[in-house]
């Protein structure tokens, strides 16, 4: 299980990266219409990621207390993205706090990845 808790990080980090692409390049006046649901698969796999990482944990798995506070601090920059800054009223503003937030996400879950793999 703890492999594909890997695997299903690399996935999630790949798809935050590609949201954060997404964003900045809509800053640039190129609009995809598949960006949101890029941004919701990638939603979709941190919360896979959340379920795969609770069941280690109860099934006794052993890892530091920095690497779930770390992954959980995403739920605020996910929140941020789908909660405020899809809420803005121009497409600028949508794509400015948008890229802002998913860069936060891969951020914080490439350290929670890190500090997962050196585990």
């Amino acid at each position: 299980m703890v492999a594909f808790h890997s695997t299903v990080g690399t996935l999630v980090l790949l798809g935050f990266l590609a949201v954060a692409i997404l964003d900045v390049m809509a800053l640039r006046g190129r609009v995809y219409p598949w960006a949101k649901q890029v941004s919701y698969f990638a939603a979709g796999l941190l919360l896979l990621q959340y379920v795969l990482g609770f069941s280690l944990l109860g099934s006794d798995h052993h890892i530091t207390a920095a690497h779930y506070i770390i992954a959980l601090c995403a739920l605020v920059t996910v929140g941020f993205e789908h909660g405020y800054a899809d809420k803005r009223e121009t497409p600028e503003e949508r794509a400015r706090f948008g890229a802002l937030a998913a860069t936060g996400t891969f951020i914080l879950v490439l350290i929670a990845y890190i500090i997962g793999q050196s585990n």
